[in-house]
């Protein structure tokens, strides 16, 4: 079946069907191959892209730069004090003026609302670069470097621990739901994922389970990837101490990782890591660590999602 993104928007990982995502795994391998060549393309020349970001940002904000500048696009970036969004006008008025402007547009920021609204109101692709309970520009880095380590998706065993209700839990949840990879979030109960995202996810899974499990070392066993996150979630700064103390018993170890009964288990982290908090420096720094591969699979991602939604 073709399949054609051109003039979508890229919110969550829910809109899309496995063929799509495939379809941006795919692109993505075949981007990624290309830049190692040295191969330039021009898929986005003459675009002007907006990059705002409410939120600070390494990975985001330089694979989306390098993707443009890789592809023929301008972008411009805009933080929060460079523009008027959430100060004197809202989402709807700064969607219809930059949509005006600009050939596509990325948000990375608080609300998830935001993003819907950009892409609702200013008439071109709107590519979500992180929201407080979304990020699916991660995932699909994340899965591609699934992919290059063990060759396929579905049927893999994903193991999240930690604050199970953040949006890299959301995002990972919907990602697997969708490619059928199982999924396990282990995290303490009082945070456990969204009840109503846990059975949409459940119900959209036709060829693989999630599962709740508390336990770390139940959890892990037969997992193919271990992937944790920050304990502390941008905005969530006061509640350090507290989260410090609930989340300690879930940090990935190095015992952990034996736990799974597998020699290939590899190790995921969307970065950046607090080392010694969620993840020991020896895991991190571990032959399973695929880290800085994940990191730099989002520039390959992030270039694949724009050239399937806006480019020629």
């Amino acid at each position: 079946m073709a399949v054609n993104l051109r003039g979508r928007s890229f919110l969550t990982l829910m809109d899309f069907t496995p063929d799509e995502i495939n379809y941006l795994l795919n692109l993505a391998a075949d981007l990624k191959s290309k830049k190692r060549a040295g191969i330039r393309g021009n898929s986005l020349a003459g675009k002007n892209i907006a990059l705002l970001f409410e939120k600070s940002s390494t990975r985001t904000r330089c694979a989306f730069t390098v993707a443009c500048n890789d592809e023929g696009a301008f972008p411009e970036y805009l933080n929060k004090n460079d523009i008027q969004l959430g100060a004197k006008e809202d989402a709807k008025d700064t969607a219809r003026v930059l949509g005006r402007m600009f050939d596509g547009i990325e948000f990375r920021g608080f609300k998830q609302e935001t993003v819907e609204t950009l892409a609702k109101y200013s008439g071109v692709p709107v590519w979500n670069g992180l929201t407080d309970v979304d990020h699916p520009t991660q995932v699909l880095a994340d899965f591609l470097t699934l992919k290059e380590n063990f060759g396929n998706l579905r049927g893999l065993t994903l193991v999240y621990l930690g604050d199970g209700r953040n949006n890299m839990s959301n995002a990972l949840m919907i990602g697997c739901a969708k490619m059928g990879v199982n999924y396990v979030v282990c995290s303490p109960k009082e945070l456990e994922p969204d009840s109503n995202l846990l059975a949409k996810c459940r119900e959209v899974a036709k060829h693989s389970e999630i599962k709740i499990i508390n336990d770390p070392h139940e959890a892990v066993k037969g997992a193919d990837a271990l992937y944790t996150d920050v304990w502390v979630s941008m905005g969530e700064e006061a509640l350090k101490e507290e989260r410090y103390k609930i989340l300690r018993p879930w940090q990935v170890t190095s015992d952990l990782m034996n736990a799974t009964g597998k020699d290939t288990t590899i190790f995921l982290h969307c970065l950046p890591a607090v080392k010694g908090a969620e993840v020991t420096e020896e895991v991190f720094e571990s032959e399973a660590s695929k880290v800085f591969d994940e990191a730099e699979n989002r520039l390959h991602t992030i270039k694949a999602v724009m050239v399937a939604t806006l480019g020629q």
